[in-house]
């Protein structure tokens, strides 16, 4: 480069000699015409349009010239940057504070929404539904239409099935812990097009042979990365299985929420699972099915072909198949029943990042602005020494988008701290859930254009602006951008925009604080403190229900005889767990025309659970060791009386729901059974000892243990108990009620701070912003101020001069902000607990709020305003 350098000096060293050389010649045949040196040099000059202007010309025509002038725009825009640290500093400050939101907003959205499931040739792997017809939701497939789909389906090259959640208990070096997988025809790594880490995945022919495929993260966290681990045997709920192989690190299951860890042969999944449902049945749906589309089949002949299926079945087994419809989507997509609410969720975080990325814009536009009319003086010179428009105009373009990149690299890091912080959120679900959000290369590159788009387009404005001046104006230092006469300007413009949109999230962001207030206020139903709760599958480990039965109820007894206990209850699942058991219940006897049916939730307790609780038994009394097979009896809370029995007495009625009928033996009070924001939902409380026979947990059992002190303080002699009893059973989900409750806000929680962090950052902005340009205004205005100060106006009338402009623009923007955020709210609805959209508290804080940090923000130059020395000021040129 340097020799480049040195070739390129030479060369414009001739050039020059050779100019010189042309001029001297015209200088002589002047001279010879009888004009003077002089005037002959001038003539010289005009024709030759310029010494300077002809160097450039003869750069510019050089090979790629536009390298070399994009590397001395950079150099300059540098340097020129680097001279004006504080203005440089805030801008990129602003812009990487809009671009970090919209980055890991981003990352959500290229997390959750946009990227195709981890396998290979993903754009041609569909995930198969089936929905009846007319419903735009979906089901799982019954294993015989799977069969029919896979053998008699031409457009696909391969489909493959499995069931989606399979609990396992794995025991051998260290803790026994429980760990979920999946059951899977041999062909779905096939299907997948999925290579391993190591081994390889199922062959046709071991459909009953157990083999285990062990997800990446299992093999690391439990085996260590053991690299010998193919051929090894591990033992899952007890039974020994062969691994074959370790699937890539990047895949964790088609359904990309799921946390699977690892996959065994369908055909074994009634070993692991004893309450599977009949494998021949075409009325079970239990099966999620992806299929390969063959080479040259496009999605509509796909659609074409089930479509016809469809109606072949329907014809073929009327019973079972009757209005059934198929349904595809590309695998990794949303899950249907979710797409809806979390895109909506999307689309407004969405928006509000977008709102504090212009309200960032306007701010730094202004600060552009501001530091265009400081250069009026410098474009003036430089167009009168020859330089063109468009060349200044690229000047300054430059700068703004080394603004936007330098913003952008900054919000890049901003993003890698929130993604870090969002990721830490714990979800209240009984199942495991991979909601890991990193950055990837779709939110970088979308990070790096929204950073070029923002400098180019935040520059453009002031870079017209001040490549023309009005040269004599700006040579005597007068900005062009606020001329005599002019009471609208673009600065002021920018920061109404920045203002009015403030006003927007600043609502926004009361709405859903607001909303967290208003669910920490939820009336729980149950105590909260006092309580651990242990979760447990003895299922995982052969126990049958009456050996379940038994071990509970000895470790009910040993748990309940430790010093601090004062009691320790079994359940099937603590409540806000997120999801749960429920069924359609009537009054047993009624006549099916007048029968109200009650979708209720359902949970099995023993005695003392409703003490240990905290929930207040309103009627009856709780249960007492009933027989397993004696006559079945329930309480109901308060909402299932309404429901079935308004104005009535329910105890001594029958109800029945599902295949059995239950004596109702008491009331109790409403609790929140599966999240904070739920309407109260009709709940029956059920005999464990009587349930779990026929209708077994498939999340396993929860003991929950009162005490008055702390209650973690006594895990691990509960633990101690536990192995005790069985030192292979597997302990998972132990928290304290506290902790779990706190885990139910999530929702709120994550809200409340994605908006409340946003809400300030543009607030903080907006105010900088109107402080910007008032503090701009009193410096633009100082003479003024000087000469009115010098005829005798006090210092309260000078404040109150520019406190009046900047309130002006303020409430004019809060005029205009507030009516859209009233519109807008409504699309929060969904989100919120315990308020409505248009909250009147929120509505009316927010404009006073924001009208205060504007006066604060008016008042500082205000203040700076009335110390002017009126004979300094009078100096001023």
């Amino acid at each position: 480069m340097r020799l480049l350098g040195m070739v390129r000096d030479r060369a414009d060293e001739e050039f020059s000699a050779e100019l010189d050389a042309h001029i001297a010649m015209q200088v002589e045949d002047g001279v010879r015409m009888g004009l003077s040196e002089d005037e002959a040099r001038r003539r010289a000059l005009m024709q030759l349009g310029g010494v300077e202007q002809a160097k450039q010309a003869r750069r510019e025509g050089r090979t790629l010239p536009w390298i070399e002038n994009l590397g001395r725009d950079a150099k300059y825009a540098v340097r020129t940057l680097a001279k004006q640290s504080a203005i440089t500093l805030v801008a990129v400050i602003s812009i990487g504070l809009g671009i970090g939101a919209n980055a890991t907003i981003f990352a959500m959205v290229s997390r959750f929404v946009l990227r195709p499931a981890p396998v290979g040739d993903p754009a041609t792997l569909l995930s198969l539904h089936i929905a009846p017809k007319g419903d735009p939701c979906c089901n799982e497939f019954p294993l015989p239409v799977y069969e029919d789909i896979r053998n008699q389906a031409k457009s696909f090259s391969g489909v493959a099935a499995f069931y989606e959640l399979l609990p396992a208990s794995i025991s051998g070096d260290g803790d026994p812990e429980r760990v979920w997988g999946q059951a899977v025809t041999t062909n779905y790594f096939d299907v997948l097009r999925l290579p391993m880490v190591a081994g390889r995945g199922f062959a046709q022919q071991e459909s009953r042979s157990p083999d285990v495929v062990l997800s990446a993260r299992l093999w690391q966290r439990r085996f260590a990365s053991d690299p010998q681990i193919v051929g090894k045997s591990v033992k899952l709920s007890g039974k020994a299985f062969t691994v074959i192989g370790v699937a890539p690190a990047s895949f964790r299951s088609v359904d990309q929420i799921l946390d699977i860890q690892y996959w065994v042969p369908l055909e074994l999944a009634k070993d692991l699972a004893a309450d599977l449902p009949p494998q021949n049945s075409r009325e079970y749906h239990w099966l999620a099915v992806v299929a390969r589309l063959r080479d040259g089949v496009t999605r509509s002949q796909a659609a074409s072909e089930l479509d016809t299926m469809g109606h072949r079945f329907e014809a073929e087994y009327p019973k079972t198949d009757k209005n059934m419809a198929f349904r595809f989507e590309q695998a990794g997509s949303l899950p249907p029943r979710e797409r809806g609410a979390v895109l909506t969720f999307f689309s407004v975080l969405s928006v509000i990042v977008l709102l504090l990325l212009a309200i960032a814009g306007a701010n730094v536009a202004n600060l552009l602005f501001a530091k265009a009319a400081g250069r009026q003086r410098e474009m003036a010179v430089r167009l009168a020494l020859g330089a063109t428009r468009a060349r200044l105009r690229r000047q300054m373009l430059m700068e703004s988008t080394l603004l936007g990149v330098t913003g952008g690299a900054l919000g890049v890091l901003l993003s890698l701290w929130a993604t870090q912080a969002l990721s830490a959120f714990h979800v209240p679900a009984p199942i495991p859930l991979n909601l890991f959000v990193a950055l990837d290369w779709r939110t970088l590159l979308y990070t790096f254009s929204v950073s070029i788009g923002c400098g180019v387009l935040l520059g453009m404005a002031p870079s017209w602006a001040a490549s023309r001046p009005m040269l004599a104006n700006a040579l005597k230092g007068e900005d062009a951008l606020v001329r005599p006469g002019r009471r609208v300007t673009l600065r002021n413009v920018l920061v109404v925009a920045q203002i009015a949109m403030s006003v927007v999230l600043l609502c926004v962001t009361g709405l859903f604080l607001r909303s967290l207030e208003s669910a920490a206020r939820i009336d729980l139903g149950f105590r909260s403190q006092g309580l651990l709760l242990m979760s447990m599958d003895p299922r995982l480990n052969g126990y049958t229900p009456e050996q379940i039965s038994r071990f509970m109820r000895e470790l009910r007894q040993r748990v309940a005889a430790l010093p601090g206990v004062d009691a320790a209850v079994p359940t099937d699942v603590a409540m806000l767990s997120g999801g749960h058991r429920s069924d359609g219940f009537t009054v047993a006897g009624r006549e099916e025309k007048d029968a109200v049916n009650a979708m209720t939730e359902l949970y099995m307790i023993t005695p003392g659970y409703f003490s240990a609780m905290g929930i207040p038994i309103l009627a009856g009394h709780d249960v007492a060791n009933e027989a397993a097979n004696g006559p079945r009896v329930a309480l109901v809370n308060r909402a299932f009386v309404d429901k079935l029995f308004p104005g009535g007495n329910p105890i001594g009625q029958h109800v029945h729901g599902g295949s059995w009928t239950y004596e109702i033996i008491g009331v109790v009070g409403n609790t929140k059974s599966r999240t904070l924001g739920e309407d109260t939902r009709p709940v029956l409380y059920r005999s464990l000892d009587q349930s779990i026979a026929e209708d077994p947990s498939g999340m396993g059992y929860t003991l929950v243990v009162h005490t008055p002190g702390n209650p973690a303080a006594l895990s691990e002699a509960v633990r101690r108990q536990i192995y005790g009893l069985n030192p292979n059973i597997a302990i998972y989900n132990e928290e304290t009620m506290e902790e779990h409750v706190k885990s139910a806000y999530f929702l709120p929680r994550l809200a409340a701070t994605l908006f409340g962090v946003f809400g300030g950052i543009g607030l903080l902005l907006a105010a900088v912003g109107l402080y910007g340009v008032m503090s701009y205004a009193v410096s633009r205005r100082t003479r003024e101020i000087g000469i009115r100060m010098a005829l005798g106006a006090r210092a309260g009338n000078v404040a109150g001069l520019v406190v009046r402009q900047g309130m002006a623009l303020a409430l004019i923007a809060m005029a205009l902000g507030w009516p859209v955020a009233w519109m807008l709210s409504r699309f929060a609805s969904s989100f919120l607990y315990g308020i409505k959209p248009h909250d009147v508290v929120t509505f009316a804080a927010a404009p006073v709020f924001l009208g205060v940090i504007a006066l604060i923000a008016c008042w500082l130059p205000a203040r700076r305003a009335t110390l002017v020395d009126p004979v300094k000021a009078l100096r001023t040129e």
